[in-house]
């Protein structure tokens, strides 16, 4: 089978629908498959065995980048001639949507205070077009990375089952692995001046991840603990509420890092309060690398949690699950546990899922 995925970027990690398709498509690559890229740009070194067609097109002003590529993606993809097509962009054509963001709609009722009025943004405008076209089309199945996606998306937009799809991210298991530990956790609390438990928040966008829910739950938990936020976002907001709440020496604001497996290795917990994720990869990575994982249930990665098991489920108090920072021990019980779900998830396991998707789609 001649296949190809879409994507606006086709480049790794670290994290990200990027990161899901080059990982997808390195992995297809050894396997022999024989893979074409249709993407805008191409930032990184080719996987062996794949073939990627650059369509370029405009980078400015979001509305006309989306349709200029859903536009040429499905132009290559014709002549091309291929038999399988899978987007991991919104485009309107392919034999495979995967609605890594759920769906759009969903996500601005839960993030405006008014979203009609912000369907009024171009923006908005299109990617809700271009989703609402996608699922009322009955010829394009719609990978969904957790049930939650796919519930979402046949309430709201009518969906059938036979059309949805559940395919979990995966997650690279050597790069996330509990090994790291013991030096991770000397360095992080050298470089930050720390010594007892940590908790970890990551995630880009702090609003929607919830990291407002944090610095409460750690300042109503009142355990002697550091939070450590890596992430980019405004953090002006947030450093006002830890100081309001008394916890402003304990919030350790990193941005942008590099070195997430170690944080994650290092953390005895990682909280993400999200108000809207359909998969955090975030939650995987942590549980990869040993770490049991709160979160809640409007994250698609919860599914993975079991509470008390592997880690645990919050709604908008995260209090009680920061109180187990008490119990470092616990933790870490908590972690290896987390560590053997996430096993099943490596992106062996990803690519096997998708090829037996594409398997049964295929003509």
């Amino acid at each position: 089978m001649r296949a190809a995925i879409s994507i606006e970027s086709f480049r790794p990690g670290p994290g990200g629908v990027e990161a899901t398709a080059f990982e997808l498509a390195r992995e297809l690559g050894r396997r022999g498959v024989e893979l074409t890229v249709l993407c805008r740009e191409a930032v990184a070194e080719t996987p062996p065995g794949i073939r990627v067609e650059r369509l370029g097109g405009p980078t400015f002003w979001q509305p006309l980048r989306v349709l200029e590529f859903s536009r040429r993606s499905a132009r290559a993809a014709r002549a091309g001639g291929f038999g399988l097509v899978q987007a991991f962009s919104r485009t309107r054509h392919q034999t495979v949507y995967r609605a890594g963001g759920g769906s759009h709609a969903a996500y601005m009722e839960r993030m405006y205070a008014r979203p009609q009025l912000a369907r009024l943004s171009p923006r908005h405008a299109l990617l809700l077009a271009i989703e609402g076209a996608v699922f009322a089309d009955p010829r394009q199945a719609v990978q969904c990375n957790s049930r939650f996606a796919a519930d979402e998306i046949a309430r709201r937009h009518g969906v059938p089952a036979e059309r949805l799809h559940v395919v979990y991210n995966g997650v690279d298991l050597q790069r996330f692995h509990p090994s790291r530990r013991e030096a991770a956790l000397a360095r992080v609390r050298a470089e930050l001046g720390l010594e007892g438990p940590i908790a970890l928040f990551a995630g880009n966008g702090f609003a929607r991840k919830g990291l407002d829910r944090a610095i409460d739950g750690l300042a109503r938990a009142g355990v002697k603990a550091d939070l450590l936020v890596a992430g980019s976002s405004p953090a002006g907001p947030y450093r006002a509420q830890a100081e309001s709440l008394g916890v402003g020496a304990r919030v350790h604001f990193l941005g942008l890092r590099a070195d997430l497996p170690e944080l994650c290795a290092a953390a005895d917990l990682f909280v993400l309060p999200t108000r809207y994720d359909p998969f955090a990869n975030a939650c995987l990575e942590a549980m990869a690398a040993g770490t049991a994982v709160a979160t809640t249930l409007d994250n698609g990665a919860a599914e993975l949690v079991e509470p008390g098991a592997n880690g645990f489920h919050c709604a908008e108090d995260f209090a009680p699950a920061l109180r187990a920072l008490e119990d470092p021990a616990r933790l870490r019980v908590l972690g290896a546990a987390a560590r053997r779900t996430a096993e099943r998830f490596g992106w062996s396991a990803h690519a096997d899922a998708v090829l037996e998707l594409w398997g049964r789609l295929a003509p």
